[in-house]
């Protein structure tokens, strides 16, 4: 079947049980659950064990869930060593890639593919990494990783804060509650770009550390998982709501594009995106915040007058995790930690009806040539 849309869009690329996109224009369901009841009653932690076990965990096996990551965030010294000497002005999403890969080196999957214990160990090691070579090349020092927060959520907050805002124990709890519901909605959807790649990378018989490697290469392009990066650095250009209002304008009359809009399969709302608006607008009421919040509304009402588009899960992300903190630069790679879960799951989905994905391609060069000899050309 020819794509003429190109991208493969609207083509079935393969079956999954473990995630349903767009269903009515506007649903996402993990494994039969809605999105919206697991941000409002879960936790990061059971999602994860949900997309990684196939099942929502009893109290007794989040319980010892928890403490088996809390076990595992610790880094082999080679890793410590090799986050020294990775340069500071180096990509965070490079720091991630390069981490995993020397992992899958230092701890190689075994012969009879335990994944399932090599996806627990990256949940638990990606923040520590990341934060560990952020902090080294920030503050010229070693960070403890020693530090026993149940959640993943407070964990990289704390690695990342320290005591910052502990003095301010509602906005902190604030924090962390916003961050977990933040990495439950990133956590999985579906056949996307780097997920994709890593059932493709898995078809071939490949290791789950090769498959998560390439799956961040992946969310690395600005397409993909870079937009919520894109969309603070868009919001922070302007001063005002009135500035906002016709600076956008501008830039669509110019034909600009405005990152954190639309979507390729939804076609009447993000849902996840309605449940993240609300916690970036507890965090703006809590900081007394009066620039970025309404700005970031102004943004999206031109959108929907001029484009008829809505935001996506990544437009109020930015300013959900502006609010909490979070240099930008670091955006992309807190989709890596939450997103970890979903490639892994399909990982193993893929690798327990393996066939290889090797797709066809209509060829539109030119007709068979003649060879010229080079003493001829």
């Amino acid at each position: 079947m020819s794509d003429k849309k190109g991208g493969l869009a609207d083509i079935i690329a393969g079956e999954t049980a473990i995630c349903t996109v767009g269903k009515e224009g506007h649903n996402l369901h993990y494994r039969g659950y809605s999105i919206n009841d697991l941000a409002k009653y879960a936790s990061f932690e059971e999602v994860a064990y949900l997309l990684t076990y196939g099942h929502l965990p009893t109290l007794a096996e989040l319980r010892a869930y928890q403490e088996k990551l809390i076990g595992l965030r610790g880094l082999p010294v080679e890793i410590n060593e090799m986050l020294k000497t990775i340069p500071a002005a180096s990509h965070p999403m490079d720091v991630l890639r390069s981490a995993c890969s020397l992992l899958g080196t230092l701890e190689p999957e075994s012969l009879n593919h335990e994944n399932k214990a090599v996806a627990d160990r990256l949940v638990a090691l990606f923040p520590s990494a990341l934060l560990y070579w952020y902090r080294y090349h920030l503050d010229g020092h070693e960070l403890d990783l020693n530090i026993k927060a149940f959640s993943t959520a407070e964990y990289f907050l704390t690695l990342l804060h320290g005591e910052r805002f502990k003095s301010e124990p509602a906005i902190w709890d604030l924090m962390i509650k916003s961050l977990d519901i933040s990495l439950m909605l990133y956590a999985e959807h579906e056949f996307n770009a780097s997920t994709f790649t890593a059932r493709v990378c898995a078809s071939t018989l490949s290791d789950l550390y090769s498959c998560v490697t390439a799956a961040i290469g992946t969310l690395k392009g600005p397409l993909h998982g870079g937009a919520n990066e894109a969309a603070m650095i868009l919001i922070k250009e302007y001063g005002s709501v009135q500035e906002a209002e016709q600076g956008i304008r501008k830039k669509l009359v110019n034909k600009e594009k405005i990152m954190g809009f639309g979507h390729r399969v939804y076609t009447r709302a993000d849902p996840r995106s309605v449940i993240i608006k609300v916690q970036a607008k507890a965090l703006s009421l809590a900081l007394k915040d009066k620039i970025i919040f309404p700005i970031s509304e102004k943004i999206e009402a031109v959108m929907a007058q001029e484009k008829g588009l809505f935001p996506n899960l990544d437009f109020y992300s930015a300013s959900m995790y502006y609010f909490c903190g979070i240099p930008i630069s670091l955006f992309t790679p807190l989709f890596v930690i939450s997103r970890v879960t979903g490639w892994v799951a399909h990982i193993l989905e893929q690798q327990e009806n393996n066939k290889l994905i090797r797709p066809l391609a209509d060829y539109i060069g030119p007709s068979p040539l003649i060879f010229i000899p080079i003493e001829k050309r």
